[in-house]
């Protein structure tokens, strides 16, 4: 029988990328997003004990990491000061080689200029997430995830749209 931390090291193994990916929408730099990442690995091992259904597994991870990720703003943004709008990662570490591609270049910085619930939302809704899973996660109704969605949608046009004509 495996102990619990045995147990918890492999869930987080299988499921790592949840974590690298919420951070990598709510941070713009690496000593950000590596606090954001520890904060995340020591909310999961607080609460891992609770979990119940072991099937959703993936779905209380991203749920716990997206709602760390919102505190950690939030307390961030109230110790310092903070750009309005990040322009996009920094470049010295592994997250660039993910946003390497020029269009998802684009994209991560029109997601970066969403509201804080709207950037979870669309990250879950990239990763083919059903709308009644992202409302389970997100703590919403499924049709307000549709219609966030699809306002998310249109500012996303709008911001990549900016960017285009602003080369």
């Amino acid at each position: 029988m495996k102990s619990a931390k045995d147990e918890f090291l492999e869930v987080l193994s299988k499921y790592q990328g949840i974590l690298y990916k919420v951070s990598l929408i709510y941070f713009k730099n690496k000593s950000d997003r590596e606090d954001n990442l520890q904060e995340i690995i020591y909310q999961l091992w607080k609460s891992f004990p609770s979990i119940k259904n072991q099937d959703r597994i993936g779905s209380w991870i991203y749920a716990v990491s997206i709602n760390t990720s919102i505190s950690r703003v939030k307390k961030v943004s109230r110790i310092e000061y903070r750009e309005a709008v990040p322009e996009m990662p920094d470049r010295s570490d592994l997250f660039d080689h993910i946003s390497m591609n020029e269009s998802l270049q684009l994209l991560l910085n029109a997601i970066y200029h969403l509201e804080e619930v709207d950037k979870s939302i669309m990250l879950l809704y990239l990763e083919e997430r059903s709308y009644d899973e992202i409302a389970d996660i997100i703590g919403i109704s499924k049709s307000n995830v549709g219609v966030r969605i699809n306002r998310a949608k249109e500012t996303l046009k709008q911001n990549l749209k900016k960017q285009s004509h602003g080369k």
